[in-house]
């Protein structure tokens, strides 16, 4: 690691150097004026609070925070990806890991230890998708990968009703919402997976989402009696799918 070779090359650091704060006072309003740059600190000890920083910033918000957002907290000379790779190698050992989600960074507990954090039932959530029947889980990938859709559609996809009730329950649990209204008799609302759809899914982009086969391969998608070719149907061509995706996406 990046680290651990900056620190045979800077040595012992002085305990007045160790004490150093990373925030000064400046001006006569006394305000504070962020050192992102430490650049009076030994290479290691840089690296080390750059870590520290991203760590704690990542830990104490309650969304995935964006790259923009971190690279404020380091210096201009800091490689930002290797300092998150740093970061992965020191929780290698943890029950929880820094991941890529919904566009920012994310730590979250490892899967193996969901039914661990379920069974005391004490408000506390695993970070995998929440509890999904059948129907809801055909619903809302359908939605995934054709979005805009509406009610209709997928009931169309589904081979039966997409009744009210699993719309509710996927919005209720803020996998998706409503989109803009389709242009057909009525106006029916078109409904959108959300960022935090992305989040308890663990993808960084709808552009992460899986081939179609793997999900039929895994048991997560059901065909209906009439064959189901996601790609194209229910008048929603690629091109419109992309677009819509990079809308989402730059949210």
């Amino acid at each position: 690691m990046r680290w651990m070779k900056a620190a045979r090359a800077d040595g012992a650091a002085s305990d007045e150097t160790r004490a150093r704060p990373s925030r000064r006072p400046t001006g006569q309003s006394g305000n504070l004026l962020f050192d992102a740059d430490l650049s009076d600190l030994p290479q290691a000890m840089r690296w080390r609070e750059w870590m520290g920083r991203v760590e704690a910033v990542i830990f104490a918000s309650p969304a995935p925070v964006t790259r923009d957002a971190l690279v404020k907290l380091v210096g201009r000379d800091c490689n930002f990806d290797e300092l998150i790779s740093d970061i992965r190698d020191d929780l290698r050992a943890r029950p929880y890991e820094l991941v890529h989600v919904a566009g920012g960074y994310q730590l979250r507990t490892k899967a193996r230890y969901a039914d661990a954090i379920r069974v005391l039932n004490n408000g506390a959530h695993d970070a995998g998708p929440p509890a999904l029947t059948p129907t809801e889980l055909l619903t809302v990938t359908a939605i995934a990968y054709l979005q805009p859709a509406t009610r209709a559609e997928l009931s169309q996809l589904a081979g039966r009703e997409i009744n009210r009730d699993v719309i509710g329950s996927l919005k209720a649990l803020g996998l998706i919402a409503a989109g803009p209204r389709a242009p057909m008799p009525g106006a029916p609302y078109a409904y959108v997976t959300t960022k935090r759809f992305l989040e308890v899914f663990g993808l960084a982009s709808l552009r992460e989402l899986p081939d179609i086969e793997m999900l039929e391969d895994a048991g997560l998608l059901q065909r209906a009696a009439n064959e189901i070719e996601l790609d194209g149907m229910l008048g929603v061509d690629d091109e419109d799918v992309i677009e819509h995706v990079e809308d989402i996406d730059d949210a």
